[in-house]
């Protein structure tokens, strides 16, 4: 296997067919993306499901800014498709590990989309777990196949962008099951809003710790998170519905998951023998 085409010698003909499903289903993720975003004038996604998927629908929700990251990523996964689809990787030995489970992230992103349209919002919970699932699956198969010698593309396309994927989604998935347990429990549960955001933001960290830690210590998914938890902070200081201790306990989550990989990152470039 060298450098340049990270391959095996001979192609299969399911090694075509994966491009084809891979192309296929970005391109559903993008109208669906397009559709999603009120392009065609029909509601954007924050407005639908009666607003509960707004910066205000709930105490975990972050500000609008923080939904920029969905450009990076989409542009990634674009640059991906592409990418896998060139003839020197349909045979790819790494190609064959990653293609199958990148394009069931990108259905189920784009499935999110309609459920978010056309659903209810608890259908929207069961799609982004699903998604949240998959994800998990994707990042954890380009860490166990990842090999050095496949460059810096590689590197970027599938575990830069599955990693930023995966920490966004992990957010995203927390404020939207609020957003839907917002819409369904007594109003008298706001009394304790400050206490389980809390709560569960100390889940948050354990989880982007537990992320990190399988993953060898990879930076992309803490960026993402730490990304999303800073908007929160934001969001709770500055929007609707306020609370300074979610804010206080967002940005800590931040530097909690962020500050490790970094730090591990830095080591490994002072002294590369750590690994």
């Amino acid at each position: 296997m060298n450098a340049r085409d990270h391959a095996t010698t001979t192609a299969r003909g399911s090694d075509l067919a994966r491009q084809i499903v891979v192309l296929s289903a970005v391109s559903f993720m993008l109208i669906a993306a397009v559709i999603g975003s009120g392009a065609f004038g029909n509601t954007a996604v924050e407005d639908q499901q009666g607003g509960a998927l707004d910066t205000d629908g709930s105490y975990l929700a972050p500000a609008g800014p923080a939904f920029s990251i969905w450009s990076v990523i989409y542009l990634g996964l674009i640059a991906y498709a592409v990418w896998q689809a060139l003839p020197r990787q349909r045979a790819s030995a790494r190609q064959r590990a990653m293609g199958w489970p990148i394009a069931v992230t990108m259905v189920l992103n784009g499935l999110w989309l309609v459920a978010a349209r056309f659903g209810t919002l608890f259908l929207t919970v069961v799609v982004i777990v699903l998604l949240l699932a998959a994800l998990g699956w994707a990042f954890r198969t380009a860490v166990v196949t990842r090999d050095p010698r496949g460059g810096v593309v590689d590197s970027v396309l599938i575990d830069g962008v599955t990693g930023l994927h995966l920490g966004w989604v992990t957010l995203a998935t927390v404020a939207n099951t609020a957003a839907w347990l917002t819409t369904v429990v007594p109003p008298s549960w706001e009394d304790a809003a400050d206490a389980i955001g809390v709560a569960v933001l100390v889940v948050v960290a354990l989880i982007g710790l537990a992320i990190a830690w399988r993953s060898d210590w990879r930076v992309a998914p803490a960026l993402a998170l730490a990304w999303g938890l800073s908007w929160l902070a934001v969001e709770r200081l500055t929007g609707e519905p306020t609370s300074t201790p979610i804010a206080i306990a967002a940005v800590i989550v931040a530097l909690v998951v962020l500050l490790p990989p970094l730090a591990v990152s830095g080591l490994r470039l002072i002294r590369p023998s750590i690994d």
